[in-house]
């Protein structure tokens, strides 16, 4: 049985083809369409399952179309049946990139505690307990948007792009702004890293997002990195649903 998992973000799509638990592709796309779909369906003729995961305004024709060609559609929401247990007070606002991230690692890493961090358009930190549990997390500005606020906010400060270069005092004023964004952000890591590691035991450290790499290299912490991590994990919701219908 091979499964279709589709990952709407904020800035880009993704797609992933799955033989059960086996990724066996995954590409990025600007914009999903029916066409996209009908396509994949015509090459694998075994593709049956679809999960989709979307932060964005409902596509009403690709819904239908993926509820109407597949023989099992799950829109990952509040309500969707988990393989883990979710203990978020708010579980209709928790992001669906979190969730499935926090699934992901948790089938990566089972009964252990886990502290996944997402580095993308914003940072999240949430912790996975030893007993399967989403216990919740933090969230803050992620690399591009602190750059972009600097610039929006203020009348004279420039628009400043990352480097892997950077000093630790600014010298000039796009130093300064790299420097601050940079370092504050390691430095936020640093603690919250420090913080879950002295409350639980035996913590793994998972890191996912697009400056995943940018901020691995500069943290003298043990960091297992995984890009496909979300998809991992709104595949095995996917397959937890297939088995408990």
């Amino acid at each position: 049985m091979i499964n279709l998992v589709i990952d709407i973000g904020n800035s880009r799509t993704k797609i992933a083809l799955f033989n059960e638990h086996d990724l066996m592709f995954n590409v990025p796309i600007d914009h999903l369409t029916v066409k996209h779909v009908k396509m994949l369906k015509d090459e694998h003729p075994q593709l049956n399952r679809v999960i989709l995961s979307s932060v964005k305004p409902d596509d009403m024709e690709l819904k239908q179309v993926l509820q109407e060609e597949f023989d099992q559609f799950i829109e990952l929401d509040h309500r969707t049946k988990l393989p883990i247990e979710n203990l978020y007070q708010t579980p209709q606002t928790l992001g669906k990139d979190r969730l499935a991230a926090a699934v992901g690692a948790n089938e990566l890493f089972p009964d252990q505690n886990l502290l996944v961090i997402d580095a993308g358009t914003a940072i999240t930190y949430d912790l996975v307990s030893e007993k399967n549990q989403f216990i919740g997390g933090n969230i803050s500005p992620g690399l591009e948007m602190r750059f972009k606020a600097l610039n929006h906010y203020t009348g004279k400060l420039p628009l400043v792009s990352y480097s892997d270069h950077f000093e630790p005092i600014g010298r000039n004023t796009t130093e300064a702004i790299r420097a601050g964004v940079q370092n504050g952000i390691l430095y936020e890591m640093a603690q919250n890293i420090d913080f879950f590691n002295r409350n639980y035991q035996n913590l793994h450290i998972i890191m996912t997002g697009g400056d995943s790499n940018f901020f691995d290299k500069k943290l003298n912490y043990s960091i297992f990195v995984h890009f496909n991590l979300t998809l991992i994990g709104l595949n095995r919701i996917l397959e937890y649903n297939a088995k408990n219908k």
